[in-house]
């Protein structure tokens, strides 16, 4: 079928945009400058997506790819048009343009009584924007005169655990989301029209709100927050447990600074409590609770960190899609008269890591010390894992477990509280309002600086040269060293409030 208007005006990753916020749409078109690049993360993230849509498509196997070609989407169109008069039954991106709406169908089905859209994702769940997604490829097919007899979304299921081989149809589960499709395709039309206004007019004065945050965090929110409307690093918007309605409260009355939230201002003791602290600058610490605390630590206390990575696309036995799979530990064991020794481990690239990393594990932390992690949940989550999966390891692996203690427990039951740490108990908050001479060697860290970074070079160990190798290797070694001589510092400091109290 002849698909009609050669000029491109909106894409569907632009019509989506432009449903979270119509602002956010105009920016991308007009004023892109603006937006916030995106990131290491963001990028292994859209690296993802392409690995596992490549992945999908064995799915739907002996079709043919358009291959994509930004500079002449016109091609791409054509030899779509191409490849459905020669009858291939999977097209992959097939590509369609109507009345300058541009779209790239990930994989479509040819069927005796019309054609499939599926929509390949790589997270583990369907998301409302998918269906936004699907609808508009939806309404370009069937504007174009296709009869489109099935919307799907295939992403990946979290529950898959991989054996020897991997299996796409465990992998991967396909959704049906017809119906959900035709009910947002009604409303399409209307949307369009309310996006050509915006886009036919200056920039549009959409104030802040919730959507700059959902789905995704908006690439213009630095620009629409810091740069528009001033609002600080630490604000209403960061007040503990303040919900939504409370926070557009005290922003509609122009308030945005916690030094100008009035006193007679309705929020909790905690909240109360926090703002007043900020307000006078002053740190709150309840000495009970962290005596009560450090009391239950004995020595040596081990104080652990772990590095890991995730695989959308898990490659090797027994692990699921995102899960957690350490490669590397830092231990620093802190003696009672304050002597620290230093145990690591990192793992060889290219090969499942968690077996020998297991046994470095039960080797370096008896089964009956004191572990000290920072958020231990996350420390747990990961031996617990490695405990299901190295039965001759439970044992000894599960002991550690049940003797770990949480660093963060007085920050997050706010025993300490200091306005540095912006109402935050997360370590990046804690650590430069308790020791900022810490953040100073992080920044002094050369390549590695935080835990995506560590992630994501570890993940690309295996394509670096061997000179690279060895230095992001040194890399990854400096940066996990830290993490547990944070914990061993902000524990120091906890020690030094009660030592103060006990000397006055």
């Amino acid at each position: 079928m002849m698909q009609k208007n050669k000029i491109i005006a909106l894409s569907k990753s632009l019509y989506t945009r432009g449903i979270q916020c119509p602002k956010s749409l105009w920016l991308k078109k007009y004023k892109k400058e603006v937006l916030t690049p995106p990131d290491a993360t963001a990028l292994a993230r859209f690296e993802t997506g392409n690995v596992v849509g490549d992945l999908a498509c064995g799915l739907f196997p002996d079709g043919k790819e358009v291959v994509y070609t930004p500079d002449d989407f016109t091609g791409m169109v054509e030899t779509t048009e191409k490849l459905l008069d020669e009858g291939f039954e999977h097209i992959y991106e097939a590509t369609f343009l109507y009345d300058g709406i541009l779209v790239l169908v990930d994989i479509l089905k040819v069927t005796p009584n019309g054609v499939e859209i599926y929509e390949v994702k790589s997270s583990t769940s369907v998301k409302d924007i998918y269906l936004h997604d699907v609808s508009i490829q939806h309404y370009v097919l069937k504007e174009l005169g296709y009869s489109v007899v099935g919307s799907y979304v295939v992403h990946i299921d979290s529950s898959y655990v991989r054996g020897e081989a991997l299996d796409l149809d465990g992998l991967f589960k396909i959704i049906d989301v017809s119906e959900e499709v035709d009910a947002l395709e009604l409303g399409i039309q209307k949307k369009l029209e309310e996006f050509k206004a915006y886009l036919s007019d200056d920039e549009p004065n959409i104030d802040i709100g919730a959507h700059c945050n959902t789905p995704y965090e908006c690439d213009a929110k630095e620009y629409c927050w810091r740069v528009q409307r001033g609002i600080p690093d630490y604000s209403i918007f960061n007040i503990f447990n303040l919900g939504s309605k409370k926070q557009l409260e005290l922003y509609t009355q122009g308030i945005v600074k916690i030094e100008d939230i009035l006193d007679d201002f309705a929020m909790t003791a905690i909240q109360k409590q926090k703002v007043q602290n900020y307000k006078s600058q002053s740190t709150y610490v309840d000495k009970e609770s962290i005596k009560s605390f450090l009391e239950r630590l004995t020595y040596p206390i081990y104080h652990l960190d772990f590095e890991t990575f995730q695989q959308a696309i898990p490659e090797w036995r027994g692990i699921s899609p995102y899960q957690q799979i350490p490669f590397q530990y830092s231990l620093h064991i802190e003696h009672s008269e304050g002597r620290l020794e230093h145990c690591e481990y990192l793992a060889q690239d290219g090969k499942d890591p968690r077996y020998e990393l297991a046994k470095s594990l039960v080797s370096d932390i008896p089964k009956d010390a004191t572990v000290l992690a920072y958020n231990m949940s996350f420390e747990k989550g990961v031996i617990s894992k490695l405990a299901e999966s190295f039965s001759e390891l439970k044992e000894h692996l599960l002991s550690i477990n049940e003797n770990m203690r949480d660093l963060m427990s007085p920050f997050q039951k706010k025993h300490y509280i200091a306005p540095k740490m912006q109402g935050s108990y997360s370590i990046k908050y804690v650590l430069p309002a308790l020791v900022p001479k810490m953040l100073e060697a992080y920044k002094s860290l050369d390549g590695i600086q935080n835990g995506s970074e560590a992630m994501n070079a570890f993940a690309k160990l295996s394509l670096m040269s061997e000179d690279e190798k060895e230095k992001t290797r040194t890399a990854l070694l400096e940066y996990c060293k830290l993490d547990t001589l944070a914990m061993v510092e902000i524990l120091k400091k906890l020690r030094a409030e009660i030592e103060k109290e006990s000397s006055l």
